[in-house]
């Protein structure tokens, strides 16, 4: 009997990720990627007018940028069973029984707390794209007979390392914009670095894996 399955995929196949080095995000089309996470802002307890003056300041941020940016929250629900497990061997080894009984209640009362309500973990991230116009084969090649004229010719190794440094600076350039729109706002921001990101893309792609972890 013929075997008609289809090979499982490798999750490779569907990620646009082509490498992640120095904490740059390059993908499958030449396209660069760098990650920023944010910290957050209590808004509800701020003011009208902290909150009216937030506002305004983000916009102004928004407004000034001549690239597109792309804003997400990573949020997912905390596993706390090894922190109940801590706190019952903390109970355990309690010899006043007012304290043992206390820590007992408060155990139960967090047991019963989480299992109507789920708690989650949120990050904030920001995403700074750049996409270099890519100059066709028939340009490059009439580029590279100009420059060998006047003898200044590269190789085509080098030339493309120059080209993706000039990339990387661009990039950097917007990174660092975007740092210090948001610090402006009272926003912390840093980019990830390569265990970062990893750390990232696997929480992503293995949501259910990370919860479960104790």
């Amino acid at each position: 009997m013929e075997n008609t399955q289809q090979p499982s995929l490798a999750t490779q196949q569907f990620v646009n990720i082509e490498s992640v080095e120095n904490g740059v995000i390059k993908l499958k089309g030449g396209a660069y990627r760098k990650i920023l996470i944010v910290s957050g802002i209590n808004f509800d307890l701020k003011s009208g007018e902290e909150q009216e003056m937030i506002t305004y300041a983000f916009q102004g941020f928004l407004n000034s940028l001549d690239f597109t940016l792309q804003f997400f929250i990573h949020s997912r629900k905390l596993n706390i069973e090894s922190y109940l497990k801590k706190v019952e061997e903390r109970e355990n080894q309690e010899i006043n029984e007012l304290l043992k009984n206390q820590i007992f209640e408060y155990r139960e009362f967090i047991k019963s707390f989480v299992a109507q309500n789920a708690i989650m973990s949120k990050n904030f991230f920001v995403i700074v794209p750049f996409d270099p116009i890519r100059m066709s084969e028939t340009g490059g090649k009439l580029k590279n007979k100009v420059l060998n004229v006047f003898g200044v010719g590269q190789t085509d190794a080098a030339s493309k390392n120059q080209t993706e440094q000039e990339y990387l600076e661009q990039l950097d350039q917007r990174v660092n914009e975007t740092i210090d729109g948001l610090n402006q706002i009272g926003l912390r921001t840093v980019p990830l670095n390569d265990e970062e990101l990893s750390e990232l893309f696997f929480n992503l792609y293995n949501p259910s894996t990370i919860e479960k972890k104790a």
